[in-house]
């Protein structure tokens, strides 16, 4: 790992985030950068435990079982964390799945009333 160090800002713009999202994630302990004086900096563990958070929050995790996962990892080593991650992620596959089925069934709708309406318009 690399010993660069984002100031708050830097971090803010590396991973486009708002200051208070960044503020927020340190106050729930989800990161935990470096203090000096008012002055926050974040090395190569708090970057990587960003792009987990936000890699997390694509997928429609919450925040706090993205909190548990990390906590986990921090204090049971790996493998309890891929188990961990593993019951999330077929949790979040299987609600995926229904949105995807529900969205797919509203379009299906949606095309016919068109469909519909385009007869209706041809009929003149």
């Amino acid at each position: 790992m690399t010993s660069e160090r984002l100031s708050f800002k830097e971090m803010c713009a590396r991973f486009d985030v708002t200051p208070r999202t960044l503020r927020y994630y340190e106050y729930i302990e989800l990161l935990d950068p470096d203090k000096e004086g008012r002055a926050r900096f974040y090395g190569a563990r708090e970057v990587a435990r960003m792009k987990l958070i936000l890699r997390g929050r694509r997928f429609g995790f919450s925040l706090e079982e993205i909190r548990q996962w990390l906590l986990i990892y921090g204090k049971t080593g790996e493998r309890d964390q891929l188990v961990l991650f593993q019951e999330l992620a077929d949790r979040q596959l299987a609600a995926l799945q229904a949105q995807k089925a529900e969205l797919d069934s509203t379009i299906a709708d949606l095309m016919a009333l068109r469909a519909t309406a385009a007869a209706e318009i041809a009929k003149g």
